[in-house]
């Protein structure tokens, strides 16, 4: 597949994750008596991974997540040229999902994106309080389960064609345990876009939302290969038809 190609389906893949995921949070969360809340939020990111990797998993590899792109290449499941490009495709679409996340909100009466626009944030900006190290430790490890899930889900070895599921889950499970710790982001690019719309302190917090879960990812990738063994450390070509965030 050319990389033109894939690098479109990261585009739009990563706009369906900020659009879908932020947007339940933004629009759906706190509706009075018909409010998704915090588990709705959790199953929106969860659904967004699940379906776009289905969609273009047999495209891109459906990583949608810097974080994901640069564990897949420590893993050696992708090419390290490629992954500026995928970089620069999922803070595209990360933007593009903000952006259209922004028009529609911004038009009811009393909306304030100074307030968050599902920012990720730590210490006074964490939805629970919680300090700078917890944040980044709680980042750093989820991040590193995530693509621990996905290392083995899209193993060569797994059973075919139920990836996407554990990885969605996954990533709804994730979200359970974390949204109150830093709102969840373990994928600097959907931390990104929302940010660039909220500015100041989310703007200001960004670099953590970069580093810890790359960082993560990062570990998984060296370690995953130790624990599966065999042929694991090569898995499916390139990224596989489901990995995500």
């Amino acid at each position: 597949m050319p990389l033109a190609h894939r690098m479109a389906a990261e585009v739009v893949g990563t706009f369906w994750l900020v659009l879908g995921g932020c947007g339940s949070a933004v629009l759906a969360a706190a509706v009075p008596g018909l409010g998704i809340g915090f588990h709705g939020v959790a199953l929106a990111f969860g659904l967004t991974v699940l379906t776009m990797a289905y969609a273009i998993g047999h495209v891109s590899g459906c990583h949608l997540n810097p974080a994901v792109t640069v564990g897949l290449t420590v893993a050696r499941r992708f090419p390290a040229g490629e992954v500026g490009p995928y970089v620069v495709a999922q803070v595209i679409g990360a933007i593009a999902g903000a952006g259209v996340l922004y028009l529609i909100a911004s038009s009811k009466a009393g909306f304030d994106v100074s307030a968050g626009f599902a920012s990720n944030g730590f210490a006074e900006h964490s939805p629970g309080g919680y300090a700078l190290g917890a944040c980044f430790l709680t980042e750093l490890v989820m991040t590193f389960a995530f693509l621990f899930v996905i290392l083995g889900a899209t193993d060569e070895r797994a059973p075919k064609g139920l990836a996407p599921i554990a990885i969605g889950l996954c990533l709804t499970l994730i979200h359970l345990v974390s949204i109150p710790v830093t709102n969840t982001s373990v994928n600097p690019a959907r931390s990104t876009g929302p940010a660039l719309f909220a500015g100041g302190w989310a703007v200001a917090q960004l670099w953590m939302f970069w580093i810890a879960p790359i960082v993560g990812a990062a570990l998984a990738g060296i370690v995953y290969p130790l624990v599966a063994g065999g042929r694991a450390a090569h898995g499916r070509a390139t990224a596989t038809h489901a990995s995500a965030t």
